[in-house]
């Protein structure tokens, strides 16, 4: 299953279908896989409570070798599973529709992903909605601002 060389499709940051939606306030990803907007999945971001943890957390992934896996905190009780399927080969288990699905990333998109979890990053203002939505749907209804 884990090879030195891996020709699977990942996803790149240089890739020419979108396939990053955004990063919500809670640093969860929002990916449209294989850039199709209508097969949107939400996967758990690293959460760091410190910048030692965020530090610790960025070496342990830098360190990862091929067949190794990681996980980590991701904040809500959830957790983030690494796996290192090939040199610059990463994997983000996702079990939101049922059976788990890898979705492969190259080491440059996984890390620039890990990295908003530095205690100083903020979410850019356009996904803020990302939360909202998931709170959204979770209520059942659209919220309605009201005065105190």
């Amino acid at each position: 299953m884990f090879s030195e060389l891996c020709l699977a499709p990942r996803y790149r940051l240089d890739d020419v279908s979108p396939w990053l939606k955004g990063i919500d306030p809670l640093r969860r990803y929002w990916i449209c896989v294989n850039g199709d907007q209508r097969a949107m999945r939400v996967l758990p971001g690293l959460a760091a409570p410190s910048l030692e943890a965020f530090e610790q957390a960025m070496a342990s992934f830098r360190s990862l070798a091929i067949g190794q896996e990681l996980t980590l905190s991701a904040g809500m009780s959830d957790r983030l599973t690494l796996y290192c399927v090939a040199k610059g080969c990463y994997a983000i288990a996702d079990r939101s529709t049922g059976p788990e699905v890898w979705h492969l990333f190259d080491a440059e998109s996984l890390e620039s992903l890990l990295l908003t979890a530095h205690p100083s990053w903020r979410c850019a203002p356009e996904h803020l909605n990302l939360g909202r939505s998931l709170l959204t749907a979770a209520w059942g209804k659209t919220p309605t601002p009201q005065a105190a």
